[in-house]
């Protein structure tokens, strides 16, 4: 009787996507509760509020970044959903892993925010960028290995989803390095590949990358 369970369970494809659609949205929305307004009893200005808005300004980086981040990996899940014939329990717990590393961007960011110029804080949201990645990719490896890909996606497709993920994670590799050596640099190097990968598509010269 388990193993008949384990066979049923976990095979609607349409189940993970929704689930993803609803974490994807909370965890976008909790970015943006770092964002608070001035106390109205310490603003008696337009200098003073133009000063508080100003102090906030360092954790529109890190937004903007996460931001980013939600975009690109909840597409590169979802390519990978409308490329799958079926879902089975394991590919199931996969994407669910995913997708919890998705819920902890939330806190990286916070901490980025509040650290911006620290190595461990810049370093702590790398790796959950890694995470992402590496999950992702387990979870095509996967289901290519299990068969349970549509037949158009073998071969070609295949190889370029795999080739995407990892093109992405040795540049924001590149960045880390550069971090490791004054992490505004790092930032701002994580900042221009992750608009590379929302934009890039569109330009011919980056879309190879």
């Amino acid at each position: 009787m388990q193993t008949h369970y384990n066979i049923l369970a976990g095979g609607e494809v349409g189940r993970i996507a929704a689930l993803s659609d609803g974490l994807f949205a909370i965890a976008a929305t909790i970015l943006v509760l770092d964002f608070h307004t001035p106390e109205p009893t310490d603003i008696h200005s337009e200098a003073q509020l133009l000063s508080a808005l100003a102090a906030s300004a360092p954790r529109l980086l890190p937004w903007l970044l996460s931001l980013l981040t939600l975009g690109i990996f909840w597409l590169g899940q979802q390519t990978q959903l409308s490329q799958l014939a079926r879902s089975n329990r394991d590919l199931s717990w996969l994407h669910f892993i995913f997708l919890g590393v998705v819920t902890v961007l939330p806190f990286s960011t916070r901490l980025l925010g509040d650290f911006l110029t620290y190595r461990t804080a810049f370093l702590i949201y790398w790796v959950n960028i890694l995470l992402l990645g590496a999950s992702l990719y387990a979870a095509w490896s996967y289901a290519e290995g299990a068969k349970l890909l549509r037949e158009e996606a073998d071969g070609d497709v295949s190889r370029a989803v795999k080739q995407r993920i990892v093109m992405a994670q040795s540049l924001y590799a590149i960045g880390v390095l550069a971090g490791l050596v004054n992490v505004t640099l790092g930032i701002t190097l994580i900042l221009l590949i992750q608009l590379n990968y929302a934009i890039g598509p569109r330009l011919p010269f980056l879309s190879r990358l």
